[in-house]
This record gives structure tokens, C-alpha cells and sequence, in this order.
């Protein structure tokens, strides 16, 4: 693929995906959903056993036959990749930052901002958040280099909120809930701090990597319901297994990375494993350039209500009371916002493990390190 012209006729560089690694590393046992066989009946119950096997033993699963093809991928990439090559001081003004001082995570985050562990190493990542584009967020954030290509960004991202209610239709199947009970709560056209992601972690030197155990990410849960990653090929990516091991997740190829958040957790009164993961130094082969990923990171509504769900398998399980629906509401942009505060509005990413964080009758137990 040769490069690509915007509508401005200038330039927009391939990206080129990185080579796999050729290290032999403790890879984890993630498992591979099809989600062609979400169209028929049997396929759909065999869909419903296989998230049920991943959500109560890693939190991580893969998606393939997802709809995305490979050029949509590409193209999402070579834009990312185009926006962190503009000088810094084009990406950094103010009036385009995330704003963790109210927990909102919408525009770019500044690299090299925050020191990591107490160290005088910096945080090596930068990323782009992307508000949805509804009537809602027309306030929101918007650096105007993106203006060429929000239509495409915006399609990409209805599309990304199409495969995930798949995802929240096997769940609430598997929590013997109504079919819809979490894809009503995820609808792409309904207020939420949903958000669309392009990072890049910039290599940095042995030296630094070893005074923060080559933490490139602290451990960490994520905050909404569920992540979507793009597979890419520069391992770095861990997560914690159950006996308390790092292992890394394995790429698939043309696949989506998934992973269960805690706002999914507080549904499923912990039924779901919102697992912690790390994303850490890569093997030496894949050292050369930065590593670039795609996200999409999927939010409850506004106003959806996140106490756990009044399901009868979890009723019989014992993990929620009879009158649960009775229980005091706590919002989704209350806990997304007031975690992204309590977590980002620091000058460190310092270990905050052991620590509790609690919004009305939630609470988690921080795992960042």
C-alpha cells in the first residue's frame, strides 16, 4: 500500500505493522471467539459458553470475523500515526488536553507530562481520546488536525459500538437477563464518556526502563464496561493470572483484543473478572520505532444506573440480594469521571495498589503499581 493523499493533498504516510517477536514468551491462554457464529441460534449458545469460560478465568478474550476489514484497520493506524508525527506544540495546547483536574478523558494526554514511581524517569505514552460524535459532545474537545478525517474516525468508532453490543448481548444471555439489558445501555447515540483511542508509547533507554521495572503502563483495571484493542504485533501487553503470574496477551491476527472493565464487574456483582493487566518493556526485536495501538473503550450512559443487575442466575448464586433493583443508584459518568480523576490527576503514576476507591455503594480496590 503506497501512501495516502488527505483532502488537503498532502501526505498521510502507511503505517507499517511491526514483525512478531520472535522471543519465546509466557504467553497466556486467551481465548479465540468467533463472532460469525453470532447469526444463528446454536452459534450464539456456543458464543454464550465461550465468554463464559473467559470472563470467569482471565477477563481477556479475542474476536474474530468482527466485520472489520483490514483496510478500515489500516487506514485507522495511518491517521494515528499522522496526528503524533505533528510538532508537540500543535498537540499540546491547552485547549486540546484531557482535563483529569473534573476526570475527563476526552482529547490528547501529554507525553513525558507525569514522572513515573516516584523516579525522574517520564511517562513515555501519548494519546488522542475521541468524544462521540453526537449533539452531545459538541462542546468536547476536537483538535481541528482531525477536521479531514472525522467522518471516517466517526464511522469506524459506530462500528466498533456495533461489535461490542454483540458482546453485551452474550452477557446478558449469560447472566439470563433480557437480550438487550446492556446493549440499551451502551447505545452510540446516547450520552457517555465513550471514547475512541490512538496511543503511542515512544521506546525508552534500558537505563530508564530498569529504574521503573520496565513499566511502560502501571497495573491497572480498566474503568468503563469493556475495551476493544486492535491486535497489534509488539508484545508488552500482560495480565495477571489468578495465581498472581504475568503473562503476556498473544496477537491475533485480523482479531480484537477484549477485555472486561469494572463497571461490567459491578453488573455482574464480580461474576465478570475485570482483570488487571500492564503493559510493559517489549522484547528487544521489537524495539525499533514506537508502539502504536488502537482502542475503542466502551462507557456506560450517563444516566445508566451500574449497581449489579437484578439476574437470576446471580440471585441463585447468591452474589445479589432479591431486592437489588431497590439498591441506591450510582451513575456511569459519576464512577467513570471521579475514577479518572482519582487515577490521572497526579504529577506521578506512583503505586497506588492496596488503596480503596469508592463511589456511593461501589468499590474497588486499586491495583495500579
Amino acid at each position: 500500500m503506497g501512501d495516502n493523499i488527505n483532502s488537503h493533498g498532502t501526505e498521510l504516510p502507511t503505517w507499517h505493522r511491526p514483525a512478531k517477536t520472535t522471543y519465546d514468551l509466557p504467553w497466556a491462554d486467551i481465548k479465540v471467539l468467533d463472532l460469525g457464529k453470532f447469526e444463528t441460534t446454536s452459534g450464539k449458545a456456543e458464543l454464550v459458553e465461550e465468554l463464559r469460560d473467559a470472563v470467569l478465568t482471565t477477563g481477556f478474550f479475542s474476536l474474530t470475523d468482527t466485520g472489520f476489514s483490514a483496510e478500515e484497520v489500516q487506514r485507522q493506524y495511518d491517521i494515528a500515526q499522522g496526528f503524533f508525527a505533528i510538532p508537540q506544540e500543535a498537540k499540546s495546547r491547552p485547549e486540546y488536553k484531557c482535563d483529569f483536574t473534573v476526570g475527563n478523558y476526552f482529547g490528547y494526554r501529554e507525553i513525558f507530562e507525569k514522572t513515573i514511581m516516584g523516579t525522574n524517569v517520564r511517562d513515555n505514552v501519548e494519546l488522542y481520546n475521541f468524544a462521540k460524535f453526537t449533539p452531545h459532545n459538541e462542546s468536547e474537545i476536537r483538535h481541528p488536525w482531525f477536521d479531514q478525517y472525522n467522518a471516517e474516525i466517526e464511522a469506524f468508532s459506530r462500528k466498533a459500538v456495533d461489535v461490542a453490543g454483540k458482546v453485551f448481548e452474550l452477557f446478558a444471555l449469560m447472566l439470563e437477563l433480557p437480550p438487550d439489558y446492556f446493549s440499551s445501555r451502551h447505545r452510540y447515540d446516547a450520552p457517555s464518556d465513550d471514547h475512541l483511542r490512538y496511543m503511542s508509547y515512544r521506546p525508552r533507554s534500558a537505563e530508564d526502563d530498569a529504574k521503573v521495572q520496565d513499566t511502560w503502563s502501571r497495573a491497572h483495571t480498566d474503568f468503563g464496561s469493556l475495551t476493544l484493542l486492535w491486535s497489534q504485533n509488539v508484545a508488552g501487553l500482560q495480565i495477571k493470572t489468578s495465581s498472581g503470574e504475568w503473562r503476556y496477551v498473544p496477537p491475533v491476527d485480523g482479531g480484537i483484543v477484549c477485555n472486561v472493565g469494572d463497571t461490567m464487574g459491578f453488573w455482574s456483582a464480580s461474576y465478570m473478572k475485570s482483570t488487571t493487566h500492564r503493559v510493559v518493556r517489549p522484547p528487544a526485536d521489537q524495539l525499533d520505532g514506537n508502539r502504536l495501538g488502537l482502542f475503542y473503550f466502551v462507557r456506560p450512559g450517563n444516566d445508566v444506573d451500574i449497581k449489579p443487575a437484578p439476574s437470576p442466575l446471580l440471585k441463585r448464586l447468591g452474589l445479589v440480594a432479591e431486592n437489588q433493583e431497590d439498591a441506591a443508584p450510582v451513575t456511569g459518568l459519576q464512577y467513570v469521571r471521579e475514577r479518572v480523576k482519582n487515577y490521572h490527576n497526579h504529577s506521578d503514576y506512583g503505586n497506588r495498589k492496596g488503596q480503596h476507591f469508592q463511589v456511593g455503594g461501589l468499590k474497588i480496590v486499586d491495583e495500579a503499581e
